[in-house]
This record gives structure tokens, C-alpha cells and sequence, in this order.
């Protein structure tokens, strides 16, 4: 038995109205309940009243990770803790943790939301979930684990860690569906070779990956090497958790589950709403979340909506996988430079793993250098040298002619870039350090 909900087939009318409604009630509910939000609108000039439905979103200031940490721990907080049941947090690079809290009604919709997730990736109750998002104060574990159960799925929590384990638990388990970062199910490829298991043993039929922006390309070798449909997870500890949207077995896009996130694409400098199909920064406002609700918080996160419709018949809003943040992008004489660039030109190359490191550095006399260390397998590196020169160099050149800017290309040796159980380190920007 798979798990549905009717509101993801809503009639555009219908979902405006639904999100014109909830606007309203969380717009009151945030003045009413969180001090930090009444004196944010206060000093906008916006009553609650002033929303009047969905078009009206705009009127309302933004909230940002800054607003969070300013307020650490419970400042946002619109429950008193008596009420919250589970408290996550989520550490990021700098500065304090982004701490979020839940009442019992945000957890059984965070389960819903992750159970509409795992359907969508062809799961239902008979499937066996191999769980290797970390628990903990992450909410990757959590949320994947709530939704399992939703559906009625069995779930093996065996969180990160231990590759080699993590083989044989899902072989001699019967684990049917992968749930883990993009990186780590590459990881977990490479020990299956190295250990000469062959694939046909796993009986995994999808995977549902997420937590870190990853390309088609990146998609499809880990649909090659386990022979599994692979399905685009997103979230924010911020927003929810995982499930805030997900692809679908068409692999077009990822569905936001509007009905309880509204989403925003702005322009990151100027804060406006962009053109349709324009790329921007992806904005979310809760529409049902009680412990700690969030009006217009801007994620970061670069993305555009696909306004055609999906073939899977859900009418949810879509947009493109994440191609990169607007706070880590890189800035290298002064181009925009997103790590999925890179990965893209990688993974059209033949011999290369998809394995990288972006060094950004900056000279003497204050000009930045990038080179990009590239994996590549056992065969490629045992070519004569002015081969491999001659795939730096052609590497090279087709970076510069995505990129606008000139890249060095280092070739490195099979399982030389260090690997990753959580979010793969992609980028060391020796500009910052002092």
C-alpha cells in the first residue's frame, strides 16, 4: 500500500485558495505568538490584516539563518516548551546552531510530507528501508524514518558509517529502497566493487538522495551501479526537515508540497519576485508548522520553477534540483562559479570519477586561482603521461567554456579525494584563511 493525499492533486484554484487561507492563519499565529515576529511587522507597517490571500505574500519581510542564531535558542519559538516534543538542530559552518522545535501536530506532518516522499519513489508498505541518513540532532534520519513508518514500510536505522556493514545489512535484509546522501551511495558503490559483490545480490529497486546539490549526470551513475531508480530529496532542518519537496518517477523536477510550504523565487540581490522559469532564491513560508513557524525565510538555495505540468498527474508546483547556494557559491574574478558546474563537465568526461576538490587560492598580487583535483579510475591513470595531459587539458578548456573563466585541472589517482559518509567537501578557499 503506497501513501496519498488528495492535496496533492488539488485544482490551481483549490491550492490557492488552501495556501490563500493558511497564509492568513500563520500570519496571525506568528504576530500573536512570537514577540520577535510582532515587532518585525510592526516595524514593516503589516498588520495581519493586510494579508488578504496568496498574492499578498510579498508584502511580508523576509526572515534569515541571522534571524535564528540572533534569537538562540528559542527566541522564534511560538510554543512554549512544555508543548515542543522534539527539539533539532542543524550546526552549519559558522556561527551558533539553527535550533528548531516541534509540537506532536509539526511531527505527524513532517511524516506525512515523508511519506508522500517515499510513495513517490515507488515505495509502499511492503518495502524495507535501509535508513543511512544520520539521526541525531540532523533531521535527515528522523524525517526518513517517520515517513517509512507512515506508509508502513519496515525501516532499518542504521544511520552512517561502516561501509562495509552497511552491504551486508542491506543484503542479507532485503533492503528495497537506499535513503542516504547522493555522495555516500557513490561511496557505498565503490565498496561494493572493491568487495566483489555484485549487484544482483541487493534487491534495492530506488534510492532517495539528498542534502547536497547533485547533477543528472551524478544521477545516473548511481542508477548505473545499483540499477535503481534514484529520487531528488530536499529540505531545510529550518523549514522541516527532509520533505519539504521530492521528485517523482518521471525525474523531472521536485515537487514542493505547497499545501504546507509556500515557495518564493526571488532575486538574491534585489529581494523581488523573478520572472517565471527565471532562476533565483528559493523562499519558503510554513503554512502549518506550530513550534517554530517562518514567514518569507530565504534559503539560499538557487533553483527555478518548472511551470509545466508533471506526467505523474500531481499538480504541485515543481522546481529544477538545486544548482547551487547563493551564500557558498564561489566568486573567482569576480564569475559566479557553482560546484555543479564543475561536476557537470566531470561526469561528461570519460574516465573521471565523480569525485573532485575545488582549491580556490588568491596570488601575491591579489589575483584568485582555482584548480580542480579530479579523480580519475585505474585505467585513465595508467596511460602515458601525454595522455593524461592531454584529458587535463581538454577538461580545462571545456571549464573555461562553461565556467567564463580559467581553471587549472589537476588529475589525481583512484580513491585519492578524501570521501564523505555526510555531505561531500567540495570546495577549500584558502582566501579565507588567515
Amino acid at each position: 500500500m503506497s501513501f496519498y493525499s488528495k492535496e496533492e492533486c488539488l485544482s490551481d484554484y483549490r491550492l490557492f485558495e488552501l495556501k490563500s487561507e493558511r497564509l492568513k492563519s500563520v500570519v496571525k499565529y506568528c504576530y500573536e505568538n512570537t514577540p520577535f515576529y510582532r515587532k518585525k511587522l510592526d516595524k514593516a507597517g503589516i498588520s495581519p490584516s493586510d494579508i488578504k490571500n496568496a498574492d499578498d505574500i510579498v508584502k511580508l519581510p523576509f526572515t534569515t539563518k541571522k534571524d535564528l542564531r540572533d534569537n538562540y535558542p528559542y527566541g522564534l519559538f511560538a510554543v512554549p516548551l512544555k508543548d515542543t516534543v522534539r527539539i533539532h538542530a542543524s550546526s552549519g559552518t559558522t556561527g551558533k546552531m539553527t535550533v528548531v522545535g516541534y509540537t506532536k501536530k509539526d511531527i505527524e506532518i513532517w511524516s506525512e510530507v515523508m511519506a508522500r516522499t517515499i510513495s513517490m519513489a515507488g515505495g509502499t508498505s511492503e518495502d524495507i528501508i535501509h535508513n543511512a541518513y544520520g539521526y541525531g540532532l540532523f533531521t535527515g534520519g528522523m524525517g526518513v524514518h517517520y515517513g517509512g513508518e507512515r506508509i508502513g514500510a519496515t525501516v532499518i536505522p542504521v544511520s552512517g558509517g561502516n561501509s562495509g556493514r552497511q552491504l551486508q545489512i542491506m543484503e542479507d535484509f532485503g533492503s528495497t529502497i537506499l535513503a542516504c546522501t547522493p555522495s555516500y551511495a557513490l561511496n557505498l558503490g565503490e565498496k561494493l566493487k572493491e568487495l566483489g559483490i555484485s549487484s544482483d545480490r541487493i534487491k534495492l529497486k530506488a534510492g532517495i538522495f539528498g542534502a547536497e546539490p547533485w547533477s543528472e549526470n551524478m544521477r545516473k551513475e548511481i542508477e548505473e551501479i545499483w540499477n535503481i531508480d534514484a529520487i531528488d530529496i530536499y529540505g531545510l532542518s529550518e523549514v522541516i526537515g527532509p520533505g519539504v519537496a521530492s521528485g517523482c518517477l518521471e525525474k523531472k523536477g521536485l515537487h514542493i508540497f505547497e499545501d504546507h510550504f509556500f515557495p518564493e523565487i526571488i532575486d538574491p540581490e534585489k529581494g523581488t519576485p523573478v520572472k517565471a522559469g527565471e532562476k533565483g532564491e528559493l523562499v519558503f513560508t510554513t503554512l502549518t508548522k506550530q513550534g517554530i513557524p517562518l514567514l518569507r525565510y530565504r534559503t539560499m538555495d538557487i533553483t527555478r520553477f518548472i511551470p509545466e505540468k508533471c506526467g505523474c498527474k500531481r499538480n504541485l508546483i515543481r522546481i529544477e534540483k538545486i544548482s547551487g547556494r547563493s551564500d557558498d557559491m564561489l566568486i573567482v574574478r569576480g564569475i559566479n562559479v557553482f560546484p555543479s558546474e564543475i561536476e557537470m563537465v566531470l561526469m561528461e568526461e570519460e574516465g573521471t570519477e565523480p569525485h573532485y576538490m575545488i582549491v580556490v587560492d588568491r596570488e601575491r598580487h591579489g589575483l584568485d586561482t582555482m584548480e580542480v583535483h579530479v579523480e580519475v579510475n585505474e585505467k585513465i591513470f595508467s596511460d602515458e603521461i601525454k595522455a593524461l595531459e592531454a584529458l587535463e587539458k581538454r577538461i580545462a578548456s571545456k571549464m573555461h567554456s562553461v565556467l567564463g573563466i580559467s581553471v587549472k585541472v589537476k588529475l589525481v589517482e583512484p580513491k585519492k579525494i578524501p570521501r564523505s559518509e555526510g555531505k561531500a567537501k567540495r570546495i577549500i578557499d584558502k582566501r579565507e584563511i588567515i
